[in-house]
């Protein structure tokens, strides 16, 4: 594969994913992984911090969420400016076509303490831009927060779903039905 061949934060990605599965997290270099996608060390360091980073993508979801949130129509509740974003992530993030690759990263995470540490973290980082986007549509701190969070547990629970199907359902429709789901079990606490 030539240098000069566009896309490479994602051939990056890919060749890391590969070499994880084959390697391992843990026997895999950064230097492995740029070779792999016919790149040189200093590629990959345009792109990514560290090896670890080639799994989370830098602040990408938390801007496509914000970004939404933000978009959503203005009549918009807080919790349906959320579903809004659920269904950017689902055209942007977990597509029938990336199904497979978001599969195989989540098996790497879950074999990894550090990296569940660093899942952890990154999902507390999209918390913060879910609630300060939903704040810039003039949303109440605690409204704003407490919207963010029912939208990220509606998301892990819509994850874990789409990712068991095979059907090809589409994730936005199953957060939102997860969405209903979890706005329907707080009614009943």
């Amino acid at each position: 594969m030539a240098r000069w061949e566009p896309n490479a934060a994602e051939r990056l990605a890919h060749a890391a994913l590969d070499l994880f599965a084959e390697r391992g997290y843990e026997n895999t270099t950064v230097i492995d992984i740029a070779q792999r996608a016919g790149l040189g060390k200093s590629t990959f360091f345009r792109h990514f911090q560290d090896k670890r980073e080639v799994l989370f993508g830098g602040g990408a979801v938390d801007e496509l969420l914000a970004g939404a949130i933000v978009a959503a129509p203005a009549t918009a509740t807080p919790l349906e400016a959320v579903a809004h974003a659920l269904d950017a992530a689902g055209q942007e993030i977990f597509t029938a076509a990336r199904r497979e690759r978001v599969a195989r990263r989540q098996a790497v995470i879950a074999a990894h303490p550090e990296l569940r540490e660093r899942e952890a973290l990154k999902n507390l980082g999209l918390l913060a831009s879910m609630t300060r986007a939903l704040e810039e549509r003039g949303v109440p701190d605690l409204t704003a927060r407490v919207a963010a969070e029912l939208g990220g547990l509606a998301s892990a629970i819509a994850y874990e779903r789409w990712s068991r199907t095979a059907t090809g359902d589409d994730f936005g429709k199953i957060a939102r039905q997860a969405l209903d789901d979890v706005r329907a079990s707080t009614a009943s606490c």
